[in-house]
Order: C-alpha cells, then structure tokens, then sequence
C-alpha cells in the first residue's frame, strides 16, 4: 500500500504508524481501507464508509481459551478470528475491548458476573470504517455521529495520511441486528443531515496549505508581542548548551548554563518547525515573561532567531512528578503529597487569577528542584482566557482532559481543574491514569460512559471528596484552585508533619 499514515494517539504531536496497528495478514482489511481512501478523493461523495459485523470475545470465555497461544492481543485475536462466526475487527483488539468493559464496571462501580462480562463482548458488534478529507474536529464529528444514531463506541484507531484524508475505524454495540442494511441506511441518512460538518467547503489544496509543512518558506525571526517593557531575547553568545536531559518529537531540553546560572533550554527541532509551531512558540514566550510566582516554572529569556529557537528557563534538577512516579517507581506518603498537591495548586491558582488556563496540567508538567518545591511549567498550549471566558480549541492529553475538551464543547478555567483531579489520583496511587486503556479509550469512556479512575478504599475521605468535586462531570460544579488550597491545607493540619522531620 502507497499511502503513509499517521495515527494521533493524543490531540496534539504524539504520532504512531499505521503498520504498527494493522493486522497484516488480513490483506482484505488493507485493501478495503485502500479502497475507501480512494472513493473518499470524489468531492461528490463526501464522507464514504464501510460497516461489517465483527467477533469479539473475552479472553477468559474458557471455549476460546488457549494455553498454548501466546499472550498478547495480536495473537489472541488470531487466534479467537479461526473460532467466530464473523472476523475479530481490524487491528486485533479483542484484548483492549475486554479491558475497557472491565474498566467500564470497576469505574462506574458495577461489578458484573463473568457471564455478564461475556454477554458484553459476545453481543452483536459492528466495525465502521469512515473516509474522508482530514480537517480538525473531524474525530469529534464523527463521534458525535455514531452517538446520534444510538450506537456506543468501545474502540476508534484515528489515522490521517501525508496526502490529507483521513481513515477512522470504529468498534461499536448499540445495534440490536448483526445484519448490515439497516445500519447503512440510517447512516447514509444521519450523514446527509450533518453534510455541511463532514464535508468541508474548502479545497482539500487550501486545507493542505493551512497546515503549513516544513517546506513551507518561515520568516528569519519569530514576532513576539511585545509591550516595551521586557527584555527577554537571550544573547546565544552568552548560552552554553549541555546535555540532553529529555526527547520529544518536536523538541529536546538540555541542561545548561546561560551568565553563570545553571538552566534549562527547550530547543526546537529545526526540521519540525512549521507556522503552526512557531505560533505555539510565541505564545509560549508571550505567557511565560509575564508570570512570576513561586510555583512556576522561572522564564528567563528565548532566542527568537531562526534557526536558533529555544525558550530558557531556571533547571529543575529533580525532574517531573510522572518520571518520578512511573519512571523512577516513587511514591508518596500522605504528608508530602498534601505538600506537592499545594504547591502545584498555589501555581495554577497564580494563572487562574491572571486569566491563564493551562489546558495540558498533568503530572509531566509539574517539576521540582532541588528544594523539592513544585513548580508548574509547559505553557506551549496555554491561553490567555478571552473575555467571553470561554474556550474552543482543541489540546491537551487524553488521560487527564476534561470531558469538555473532549468533546470540542466551550470550556474555562475548570478544565484544569478536571486535569488537577485526575493528576491528584495519579500522586496517590502511583498508576497512570486508565492504565488499561488506550488514550483514545480512555476519551470514550470518560465523556460516553462517564468513567473516572477507581479511588482507593484507604483513601483520606476528605481526599476522596475532593476528587470527586474536581472531576465533576460539569464544569460548574468544580471547585476552584482558592477551595482546592484551603481543603489540602485542612488536611495536612489532621494529618500532621512526616514522622522523623
């Protein structure tokens, strides 16, 4: 197959290939994606689409169970394909399927037999596989779609391809018939009441264009709002680039010195920069040399220069809270982590108060040095909040994103507070958050099933409470960061000072 594809596993950069995924020895599957990626290029057709039956079955139905085949989801759904009336679905996922209905009973706390664990994987499935012009929202529309018409998605694989269309497969339950016809029909015509949000009135060319590729001609320097006051551009002559501390896809961080004072450089990675990169860029800058506060992350200058991108910041010498958490295995007793909790809420609570809403609070983002003070930091997504105090961009990372967000719906500033929610879970129990679950499941769940993380059972009750007021399914009902401080503050007084300090 000629096209390449990429798979969005998060709403922003992190990307997987599509061979990764595919089952390829289920050449019919390749081609029927070839096929449709090619009717999708007629303008008149719009949005095309293939729906098929499929087989999913537990693992731990003992009629498909196999010592003998080896334990992953690739083979099983091999495995469970040769036993099943219809096809496992495309990218073998039986394995992922049998997770989230697990999920789905632990997280809304209704634990269910084992037979009714089958029953759920055992009734009738579809496999819905759409094709058309790639464009943001796009996901968001076309599960919306599929939710109209009564159906529930267990499983989506997001691809979009260099030429600009896209590919998305779903797995859904919903139809009560295994036959295909009846579903088509009531697709074909839920898809003609939405024509005008799939179908997009501009040329694929002009889309293609607005997404400006690294090929595209980029100015000699970035233009940096700039109110007379600050002076922010680094002098290069005077910064000593070190080691690299960390990896990313569109940039490294190095450690190093800039006037004598230890720092860290987040470098751009000059074959990735794009127009849409150097916008992030300049926002980063344009927040960051306004803020000052104690629990965030210093700015102390960037080089605007192109090819020579980098923003410069105080080093973190002990890293982030997910390194350590999931890394390096730490964990936290309750004293330190009410003290963490703190200074991370201190942080947030200084943006809010300013009108900044950092869309993309999680545990990666939070760092501490060598005092081990909590500093909040990674403002490449952040915004300033407009007066309307709503939002509609897209961003984030799915396992910590509000269900707002999610769903492209306006939001505020409680969407950090849903982030913080689920972030707080992860610094007490030490797991990533939906560990069974794909990021793209982890999505579905929380805004169609309304699954949230488990709390432990020794839990803080007032803890516990907390949780639960941040992750509110409604916005409104979330507290803000001033409650959040006072509640943590509270607690720490009950639970004391560490032993031994």
């Amino acid at each position: 197959m000629s096209t390449y594809f990429n798979r969005g596993t998060k709403i922003r950069h992190v990307k997987f290939l599509y061979a990764f995924d595919v089952n390829v020895e289920r050449v019919e599957d390749v081609l029927t994606h070839k096929r449709l990626l090619t009717l999708a290029k007629d303008p008149a057709k719009g949005p095309v689409f293939e729906i098929r039956p499929v087989q999913v079955n537990s693992a731990s139905n003992s009629n498909y169970w196999d010592p003998s085949v080896k334990d992953d989801a690739q083979s099983l759904a091999n495995h469970i394909g040769k036993h099943s009336v219809h096809p496992p679905p495309t990218f073998g996922s039986s394995h992922n399927l049998e997770a989230l209905a697990q999920a789905n009973r632990i997280y809304t706390g209704v634990e269910g037999s084992d037979a009714n664990s089958n029953n759920f994987l055992s009734r009738p499935m579809h496999e819905i596989t759409f094709s058309t012009i790639d464009r943001p929202k796009l996901l968001a529309e076309l599960t919306s779609l599929l939710s109209d018409i009564g159906l529930n998605i267990q499983e989506a694989h997001a691809f979009s391809t260099t030429d600009g269309y896209s590919l998305d497969v779903f797995v859904v339950d919903g139809w009560s018939q295994e036959g295909i016809e009846d579903l088509k029909i009531t697709l074909e015509s839920q898809i003609l009441k939405t024509k005008d949000k799939l179908v997009p009135t501009q040329p694929l060319q002009a889309l293609v264009d607005q997404r400006s590729t690294v090929t595209d001609p980029l100015p000699g320097f970035v233009d940096i709002p700039n109110d007379g006051v600050d002076v922010w551009e680094i002098n290069s002559k005077q910064l000593k680039v070190g080691d690299k501390v960390a990896a990313g896809s569109f940039g490294d961080l190095y450690k190093g010195t800039y006037c004598s004072q230890e720092v860290a450089v987040k470098v751009l990675k000059p074959e990735h920069v794009n127009a849409d990169m150097l916008r992030e860029f300049s926002q980063e800058v344009f927040i960051m040399r306004k803020i000052r506060h104690k629990n965030v992350v210093q700015f102390i200058g960037a080089c605007t220069q192109s090819p020579n991108l980098c923003i410069v910041t105080e080093f973190m010498s002990r890293g982030s809270l997910y390194d350590f958490l999931h890394k390096q295995k730490g964990k936290f007793d309750l004293p330190t982590l009410l003290k963490v909790a703190i200074d991370a809420s201190r942080g947030m609570n200084y943006l809010h108060q300013n009108n900044i809403i950092h869309r993309d609070l999680k545990t990666a983002n939070l760092l501490m040095d060598e005092n081990k003070v909590v500093k909040v930091a990674d403002f490449g997504v952040a915004r300033v909040q407009a007066q309307s105090g709503v939002m509609t961009a897209e961003t984030g990372t799915y396992r910590w994103m509000a269900p707002e967000v999610i769903e492209h719906q306006a939001y505020n500033h409680k969407a950090d507070i849903f982030s913080f929610g689920i972030l707080l879970w992860e610094l007490l129990t030490g797991e990533l958050p939906y560990s069974q679950l794909t990021p793209l499941q982890a999505a579905v769940g929380v805004v169609q099933k309304g699954i949230r993380p488990a709390i432990p059972n020794d839990a803080h009750p007032k803890l516990a409470a907390l949780l639960w007021k941040c992750w509110q399914q409604d916005p409104t009902l979330r507290p803000n960061f001033s409650e959040i401080i006072q509640i943590l503050q509270d607690i720490a007084k009950e639970v004391g000072p560490k032993q031994g300090t």
